[in-house]
Parts: C-alpha cells; structure tokens; sequence
C-alpha cells in the first residue's frame, strides 16, 4: 500500500506557505540576524551542518581539528542514521535472557525486560542489550593542528540561509579562511581552506566507545577488531577508506582540487598535505568527502567544486526558509521577543540538520551520543510534532513510516508477551525496533499513542492542503497509517483495566511521564488518562473515515475512562494513588506532566479548568524546577495558553532555569551531561505554532500570545 501513495511522499517533501500576516515577511532578513557567531574556540559554540539524516559539527577552525578537546562540550561528530556498531556477542545475549515476570492485577503475568543489580548473565545480559547497537562516529576531518591554546583571532558564522560555516583564524602567525557545506541529499562534505602557510588535513578514525553518552570516539583503541585501509581511485585525486569494525564496514570517499600528497600515518590515521606554492601569496584547497554504507553502488565521482555543491546546499537552504510556515517578531515591543525569535530560528535550523531523518532520532541527534546513540520514542512527540505544524509534514511522514516496518513486528511481540493485544511500543531502541531493558522504560506508556497522535497531525495538513496536486491527500495519509494507528490503539485499549467496582476504566502498572513514580504502585496518572482519551476518541476517527465503523468495545473506555484525581485543596495529583503529592519532593521533582493533560492534549471531559488553573499556580510557585526538562517549559506553556494565560504562557518559553538555556548555536543546554537536548527545541516549535496558531476551538490573532505581542505569521497550523 505504501508503494502506492509513494506519490504522496514526494507531495508532502514539498510544502507549502500560506499567507496569514498583514504584510509578507523578509525571511532572509529574519533568518540571516540569527546566524550564530563565534569569536573563541569555545567548546559550547560548536556549529552543524547536515541534512537530517547525516551531520558533522565543526570547531572555531571551520573542521573538527581539536575533537578531544570538544568532547566535553558540544563534541564535534560525524554520524549518520545508518552508522551503527555491536560489540562481539559471544555469549548471545538475547531479551530472553532479561525478563522477569510480573503481576500488576490485570489476571495474567507479564514479561518485562529488566535491568538487575546482581551481577551474573541477567546483569551481563542487560548492559550488553542496553549499549547494543551504538550509533558510532563516522570519523573526524581537521587541520594538522597541535595546540588550541595558539588558535587566535576567531571569526566563526554559519549563514543559515545557505547551510554555509565560514571560518577564519590564525595559528601561530599562520591565517586561515576556512568553509565548509554539506551536500542536501548525500552524505557528503565539502570544504575550502585558503591559508598563506602550509596546509594539511587529518583523518582520523576512532573505535566505538559503547558507552552511555560521550562522543563516541576512543582514540586509544589500536583494536584489532577496527581496521582502515585506503587504495587510489581512477582518479589521481580520489582515495577509497574503507573501515571495518567488528561487523559494521563503510566507506569514506575522500577527494581533493589542487596538488597534494595523501599518505597513511597511523593505523586509523591519514593526511593531505598540500604542495605550497612558493610564489603564491595564498593557497587554496578544496576537500571532500561522502561516508557510504559498505558496497554501496554509486560513482567514485564526488561530485561538482565547492563552488558547486554551495550552489546546491544553498538553492536547498533557501528553499526550506521561503516555503513552509515563518515567524517574525520584530514587530513585538517586549524586548525578550528577540531571543525567543533567535531560538525559533536556530531551533528550525537544528531540527532539519540532526531530527530530519529516516528514524526517530536520539535526544542529541547526530552530534553526539546520549544513551547509547539511541532514541527514545516517548520523545518523538517532542522531536517531530512541529513539522506538520510548520508545512513541512514530509519530513514527520518518513519518520512515521518508520513504525510499520521492523518495529511494528517487535511492538507486536512485546504486547502478546506481556499478555495485550496490538502493539506495545517500546522507549529505548534503535533503527531496527529492537528492545532495550530498563526497570523505567520497560514500564512508560505515554509513548503508546503518540503515532495516532502523529499521523492525526499529518492528515489534518492534508485537510488544509486543498490545491489541485495534492487532492484527496488525506485519503491516502488513512490508508498509509492504518495499521499504526489501530494496532496502538488495540494495545490501549487491552492494556486498561476494567474496574467492576467502580463501573470505570483505569491505567496501572506503569510508570508515567513523571518517572519519579512507580510501576507497582502508580494508578491513573493525569497525563496518560488525557492522552488515552484523546488517542482512542482519534482512532475511533479514523475508523470511520475509513468506513469500518466505531469499535464498541473502545468506546465503552472512552465512556468509562477514570477521571483525573485531586486533592481536598482542588489540586490534581502525580496520581490518584499518589494523595501525598503536594508533601513530597519525590512527585514535585521531574516534568510536571499533570500540566501536559490540558496543553498537549485538547480540552476533555476529564478536565476541570478551574482545577487545573490552580494547579498550574501552585507547579509555578513551586516546583522543583532544577529537576526539569527542556521540553517542560513549552509543555507548561501551552498549558498556560488553553487556560487563557498568555502572559504566562511566554514567560514559561522565557523562564530563566539551567534546563531552558539555549546555547550561542541555538542548543537546548541540560548539564554537563546533555550539552544538547533537541525536544527542548522541538517542543519551543510546537508550543510557538499553537501559540500563533491556536487550537481546535480557540480565537482571535495570536491566542497564546498576550495581546501586545504583534507576531507575524504565515502558514502555521493549529493543534487539536
């Protein structure tokens, strides 16, 4: 069916603007007064070029000459979305060996995939599972350089309107100009390096670290299980690389214009050097490189000059920023208008480079490592759900599909293992759906709807879409998520428990978006009773629209559904099995997910307004807000905004916490761990498009907005 619509797919890439503002807007002039501009090797001002599936971050040299030296900050990383490693599994490890039974009073065992504290298989079993596969680093690409300390006098700026990082310095006394681009379809990297003194370029290819959140790289691992040869192309300035790593193999193809000598200098290492032209007062070398699968079947040929590719990336970059939906709020007198207008800008920039591929993407993207390279797709609604919001819906679409192939097998397993029908979507995996053990994950449920949610998002733009190419669009976006959407709903509705007593419906044994709670005691938290209304009414929907007809059974939970619990204060609790909500640090800590019921999900039956404005005072006034998120500033704005407190609303976007700092590159900073943190970005995108846009049923400009705020728009797209 997909092969079908596969004409849907080219539809959707394309986008469309729609002209909501006063007046039309200068987008280049929008975009181009946020290019991120950097004067200092600084280690957290790293910048990215990239296509959303494969991105390469570079130092203030305008290449990553000093990785090491980055790895703590915003490393410098070449990944892809088919990059991947497994250490040797000698044993053969496998999920059965981490599961454990258990029995949350639904009238049949469960299997879960654990981690376990004592050490023997189960233990051996669950670490290698949960670092297995790891995204790895592709290799690193710099100049020959010994000492960040003599790097002076940086000028650094990527120009987001054409995808460009231009680059000068000087290197004891040597200048340099350096820029780099990154080809908007292949998996290729482009550079010019102009200098009056001898150039010379490493490559340098580490061993994977297969650990929980680094760079990836261990460049002291001489491993024998890693090997890197090279031989000439046809061409004279062509060479192929070839590495091996266990069983994951690719290739680089390197080339270069101007005369230079290539040479293996170490056992992962190898350098250009450029022949200096004496009587030239600069030189110049061009560089470039494409990472490829092992055996991929394309041409030896890289492709066109720099002059080239920075026509193509920069015809691709201007593209994205003149068709879509587009914000400008320099109109806004509120003088914080501008750094929130800088993070949109930045933040749309980010989302297309690192969260723009073929899979879910990991919560750093493709810089660097955090949890193992893999994603977790209770975040996918915080990544990915601002695409269609902002016309560029293609890129949720490809994502989604991603859900009906391997996956789809895996998410059903899980379910019939642990007793339910339909599919049980797991958190932590990676592109081939694969569970990984945890005493947390293994128990979230907030994921489960999130792909009726998304593909709901996805047909509601074709509803919009009404021109001549894409008519009837939405009847085949139906057909395409059919079997997502009723196999998310059917684990739903098996996972609820009917209870006899009370004549309702309730959720338990899970842990919920707040994960400070626990499984085997957690029952009814407000979020996920929200979100399971609002993900059966949907699938009900979309039954009907395609002419099967409600199912009665879910609608019995949509009419029975447990309402949300409060205390005798006439505030919600973490859980109606949670009364001490308000004395305990313990459900004050975390993301304040009561506050996602109303925000995230649509007004329901199961909310009091009232109730949930005085909830959302006392979480203001009180939360532990140096144990949040990123992506909890957005969700308490849109809280804000359905309950008619705009003013508020902003000042959530803007609230000056460790968690929502937005780095000089526009990232999301967390801690020292999580330099970058991209549903903090995703979630600013959702949460400004509602804001602008509104919601099913809301009115007037800019509801979410206070009603100074003059935001001018085109093309934005409502929430439900």
């Amino acid at each position: 069916m997909r092969t079908v619509f596969i004409s849907i797919i080219l539809l959707l890439f394309a986008g469309h603007s729609m002209m909501l503002a006063d007046e039309e807007i200068d987008r280049k002039t929008v975009v181009r007064r946020h290019n991120p501009h950097v004067t200092s090797m600084d280690t957290l001002s790293s910048l990215t070029v990239g296509n959303g599936s494969f991105a390469f971050t570079v130092d203030g040299t305008g290449l990553q000459t000093f990785p090491e030296e980055y790895s703590h900050g915003v490393p410098l990383g070449t990944m892809s979305d088919w990059g991947w490693h497994s250490s040797p599994n000698p044993e053969h490890y496998t999920v059965k060996d981490v599961l454990v039974e258990r029995d949350f009073g639904r009238g049949h065992k469960e299997l879960y995939a654990a981690q376990f504290k004592q050490p023997g298989r189960q233990q051996d079993a669950e670490r290698y599972l949960r670092a297995n596969p790891h995204r790895i680093h592709l290799g690193t690409v710099g100049l020959d350089l010994d000492d960040i300390s003599q790097v002076k006098d940086v000028d650094e700026t990527l120009d987001l309107w054409s995808g460009r990082i231009r680059s000068s310095f000087t290197y004891m006394s040597q200048k340099f100009n350096v820029q780099t681009i990154c080809h908007p379809s292949r998996d290729l990297i482009t550079s010019r390096i102009e200098s009056d003194g001898e150039i010379r370029i490493l490559l340098r290819f580490p061993y994977p670290t297969a650990k929980h959140t680094d760079d990836g790289c261990d460049w002291k691992a001489q491993s024998a299980h890693s090997t890197t040869t090279f031989y000439n192309t046809v061409y004279d300035d062509n060479v192929i690389i070839n590495r091996k790593i266990d069983g994951t193999e690719y290739t680089v193809r390197f080339g270069w214009r101007g005369e230079a000598d290539f040479s293996k200098v170490g056992p992962h290492t190898f350098m250009l050097k450029a022949k200096k032209d004496k009587k030239a007062e600069v030189n110049e070398l061009e560089i470039s490189f494409e990472y490829v699968p092992y055996n991929t079947k394309t041409s030896y040929y890289l492709g066109d000059s720099f002059s080239g590719n920075a026509i193509t990336t920069a015809q691709a970059w201007a593209g994205f920023w003149s068709n879509g939906a587009f914000v400008d709020f320099s109109h806004v007198k509120d003088p914080r208008a501008a750094e929130l207008e800088r993070r949109v800008i930045l933040s749309k920039y980010l989302m297309i480079v690192n969260d723009a591929g073929f899979a879910p993407p990991q919560e750093t993207g493709l810089t660097y490592n955090s949890w193992f390279g893999k994603f977790h797709l209770e975040m996918e609604w915080w990544h990915q759900s601002h695409f269609p919001l902002w016309r560029n819906p293609g890129i949720l679409y490809r994502t989604l599909e991603w859900y009906l192939k391997a996956p789809l097998d895996w998410a059903k397993s899980i379910a019939y293992r642990q007793g339910f029908q339909g599919a049980r979507w797991m958190k932590m995996t990676d592109p081939t759906g694969l569970e990984a053990p945890s005493n947390v994950g293994s128990y979230l449920i907030w994921q489960q709807p999130h792909p009726i949610y998304l593909a709901e998002l996805i047909y509601r733009w074709g509803l919009t879409d009404k021109s001549s190419s894409n008519k009837g669009v939405e009847k085949g976006i139906l057909k395409v998520f059919e079997e997502v959407v009723e196999e998310s709903a059917k684990f739903m509705y098996s996972f609820a428990t009917y209870d006899s007593i009370n004549d309702r419906y309730v959720l338990k044994g899970c842990i919920p978006a707040q994960e400070t709670l626990k499984a085997d005691s957690t029952v009814n938290p407000p979020f996920e009773l929200s979100y399971w209304l609002f993900g059966m009414q949907t699938a009900q929907k979309w039954r009907e629209r395609l002419g099967k007809g409600r199912n009665p059974d879910w609608d019995r939970l949509i009419d029975k559904l447990s309402p949300l619990a409060f205390n005798e204060d006439s505030l919600y609790l973490a859980a109606e099995s949670a009364p001490q909500t308000y004395k305990d640090i313990r459900f004050t800590s975390d993301h304040p997910a009561v506050l996602g019921a109303l925000g995230v999900l649509p007004d329901n039956r199961l909310i009091d307004k009232k109730i949930m404005k005085k909830t959302l005072d006392w979480v203001w006034d009180n939360w532990n807000w140096d144990k949040t998120w990123g992506w909890d500033f957005p969700m308490v704005a849109m809280c804000a905004a359905r309950l008619g407190e705009p003013e508020r609303a902003v000042d959530a976007l803007l609230m000056n916490k460790r968690t929502n700092t937005y780095l000089p590159n526009g990232h999301n900073y967390q801690d020292n761990r999580l330099r970058c943190y991209l549903p903090g970005n995703g979630g600013l995108l959702t949460a400004v498009a509602m804001m602008c846009a509104g919601w099913d049923g809301s009115t007037g400009k800019n509801p979410g907005f206070p009603a100074d705020w003059d935001v001018r728009w085109e093309g934005l797209l409502p929430l439900p």
